[in-house]
This record gives C-alpha cells, structure tokens and sequence, in this order.
C-alpha cells in the first residue's frame, strides 16, 4: 500500500474509534439516567445512511458524511433541530426533564471520556514501551543548529547549551522544539555566559514556511565512521569503522558541522585528514563529492556515546503502577500545551492561525508506515484535541450546553426553547465556518506550498 492509503486507513480507524467513545460518553449516562436515546450514529446520515438497525428503542447506524458522529436524545435540543416533538409536552424519559445535575453529566461524558481515553493509551505507551529521551545536560558540547536561518531567527547558535524554557529546566532534548514552540523566553549557556532571550512571537510562522527544516536543533553529532560502504568513494582511503577525524584540511574538528563547511569549500577535490584510532593519531586524505561528502556513515552506539562523554541516552522503564501517574501527567501536559497553542492562534501576530489545519493536516499526524506506538500516541492526541474542542463554549457543541446548563444550575432559570434553537444554528454556522477555514488552509497548502 502507499503512504497516502495507510495514512488514510489510520486516519479513519482512528476517528471512527475517537467518535463512538465519546458518543459513548454521552449514551451511557443517559441511559443510565432512564434518559431515551433515539439514535446513536457514527458519522452523520443527511438524507440516508450506510447502515443502521434498530435494538431498543434506539437506531444504531453509520453515516455516509464523515464529520463526526452523534446521539439523538429524546427532549434535547441538538443536531437533529426536532423542533416538532419539543413543542410537545415533556415527557418523563425526555433530556429536558431530567434535573440539571443530570444533563450535566451527560453532556460532559464525551469530553470526559475523550481525555481518560488519551491517558489510557499513554499509560500503555510508557508501560509497554517505557520513554527514550537524550538527556539535555549530558549535551557535551551542546546542540547543533541545522539551520542557521532559523537559528538566526531565534537567537540562538551551535554550540548553545539550553538550560530553561519559560523558567523551566529542559530534561530531555526531544521538548526544546515543542516547548519553544509555546515559550516566551529561554535561557542559555554560550562560553560559559547564561543568558536569557525572548522567543520571537511568530516563531511559529517561521517555523511553518519550510516544514523540512522544522527540525532544526539537534545534538551535535560527532565524526566518528560507523561504516564505509563498498560504493563511497572513500572505500580505498584507508578509513575504518571507529575512526574518529580529529582534523580536516589542517583545521582541528570534532563534530559534523564543523567538517560540513570544509567539505563545501573541497567538493569535487580532496582534502587530507588525521584519524584517532586506537588512541593514535592516522593520516588519510579523502575524496570529496560534488555534492560535498564523503559518503561514509557516522554514528556510535548508546554506550559508545556515553562512554565518550558525548550525550547520554536515558531509558525510563515503568511498573504498572508507575506508568498510571505517568500517563496521567502526559496527558495532562498535552492538553496544556495544547491550549498554550491555541491561545497563540488567537493572536494573529504569532502566524499560528496559517498553520490551522483540517482533515488533511490531521491525516497528515499518522506514520507513512504501520507503526502501532505512533498511531496510538497521535490517537491520543487527537482524543485530547477533540475534548478540548468539545468543551469551548460554542452553542452546537458540547460546550454549548454546558455553559447553558451552569447558566440554569447558577441563575435558577433555564433558557427558553427557542432561545436554545437560535444558538444551535448560529454554533452550526460558526463550526461551518471553522471547518471551511481549517480545510480552506490544508488545499492552499498542497496547492501553493
């Protein structure tokens, strides 16, 4: 199969999963409650459906229109807009005679299940498969910034140690990026001076205009050969695997991105090297491609780099037990890194809202590849997304309700029927909008990026 095809495999096995749980979420309190539920669909059914069947006194079926899902309860006003049978008398088993305390936990059972479902799948993340990470204050000699411009944007250059991000201190050099990308400021360490910078407020726009060079910050890779493969121009150099270059056309190095820039200045010529292997220091030259490389293969296992004093790899494992609060703090820090980034989309000066994405950008999350941990930390993630999202106080969603709910459970009055119609449609137009907006930033992405 293409990468297009099991992405959008992922991508619907996934909401599919994601929608019925939270529908469930509503289904299960209100039967629970003796509240009657009439339908309980994933995806929506305008004019037919795929499937359905009636069990009960409720239709279970499938949609054609893959925008989501719901549940039709009795006495609510919701997607359906049945404004015929709420003009009838309520009814002992409809929504709108329950008391409110009731409705409010039915309305907020799909939020709440979307989030315990994040944290579960965490949970078994850390528990089957523990968490890698390179620890940030291991970094010998810092990170490596890839991409100079980008650097340059920041405020930031090789050789840098990352110390904190908005005050805190960075464990594992995989969340520089992520944390970045949410921070106002960080503190470094450049020749043995701590300083504090701003990050630039549309940081994340200059991050979107060229996703390939997104990954910018990395750990500065040392030039050690793992492998000289039988095509590499350098075969009959001499080189070995375990060569560490010391020095590279008479200028001493140590890492890639001090050969890079020497390696530019020779392409298609050669250029003489010293080699420490077996604690003796070896002459070689090598041959320089055009495209300025030497084609060999560099790289030193987890030990080989600890032991060198390089960076350490940090494996955590955990218990059963232990991976329960460990999961539970992962999806909570999700969720709020998750609205740090959406506080940014609504301040049009950080550029954030151009990166607002729908269906496609969403797709886009899962691997290319079956890799089962990916596709269940990005369901995770988006579960977490949809119960934010669910929660935002826009009449039509879940959140609607609920600050209507807490109007009637606060003011003691609840507001009237066709008050409650009138917001339903006016949420609608608004979800209507947000969708053609979301969707509207993937299609002028695939056509003009």
């Amino acid at each position: 199969m293409t990468p297009i095809v099991i992405k959008t495999i992922q991508f619907f096995l996934s909401l599919s999963l994601l929608i019925v749980l939270h529908e469930l979420g509503h289904f299960i309190p209100a039967k629970l409650f003796k509240t009657r539920v009439e339908k309980f669909y994933l995806f929506f059914d305008v004019k037919f459906s795929l499937f359905k069947k009636k069990i009960g006194e409720t239709v279970y079926g499938i949609g054609w229109l893959p925008l989501g899902g719901y549940v039709k309860i009795s006495g609510m006003i919701d997607e359906s807009m049945d404004k015929e049978q709420m003009q009838q008398e309520p009814k002992p088993w409809e929504f709108r005679s329950k008391p409110s305390w009731q409705r409010l936990i039915i309305m907020l059972g799909g939020v709440t299940v979307n989030f315990i479902l994040a944290v579960v799948i965490f949970i078994g993340l850390v528990f089957t498969y523990g968490e890698q990470y390179i620890a940030n204050d291991s970094l010998k000699d810092g990170i490596w910034v890839m991409e100079k411009s980008l650097g340059d944007e920041l405020g930031i250059q090789t050789g840098d140690k990352i110390l904190s991000i908005d005050g805190k201190k960075v464990e594992a050099l995989q969340q520089v990026l992520p944390e970045m990308v949410y921070g106002e400021t960080y503190t470094i360490e450049r020749d043995g001076q701590v300083i504090e910078k701003g990050i630039p407020v549309n940081f994340i726009e200059t991050l979107s205009e060229d996703k390939e060079k997104a990954r910018f910050i990395y750990y500065r890779v040392p030039f050690v050969i793992s492998a000289v493969p039988k095509k590499s121009p350098n075969v009959d150099s001499g080189l070995q695997k375990g060569d560490a270059v010391v020095e590279m056309a008479g200028k001493p190095v140590e890492y890639k991105d001090q050969v890079i820039p020497i390696l530019e200045a020779n392409k298609g010529g050669m250029v003489p090297v010293k080699v420490k292997r077996n604690g003796e220091l070896v002459d070689l030259t090598l041959n320089v491609s055009e495209e300025a490389a030497l084609g060999v293969a560099l790289g030193m296992t987890p030990e080989e780099y600890k032991e060198a004093g390089y960076l350490e790899q940090k494996t955590l494992k955990y218990s059963f037990l232990e991976s329960i609060p460990a999961g539970w703090n992962k999806g909570v820090k999700t969720l709020t890194d998750y609205i740090k980034g959406m506080k940014k989309i609504f301040n049009p000066d950080t550029g954030a809202y151009k990166e607002v994405g729908g269906f496609a950008a969403i797709g886009g999350m899962f691997p290319d590849t079956w890799n089962w941990p990916a596709f269940w930390a990005t369901t995770a993630f988006i579960s977490i997304i949809l119960a934010f999202m669910n929660i935002l106080p826009i009449p039509a969603l879940d959140g609607g309700h609920v600050m209507f709910l807490l109007y009637e459970m606060v003011t003691g009055r609840k507001p009237s029927d066709k008050f409650l119609e009138y917001a339903q449609m006016v949420g609608f137009f608004l979800l209507i909008g947000l969708l053609l907006f979301a969707n509207g930033n993937d299609l002028y992405k695939w056509l003009f990026k």
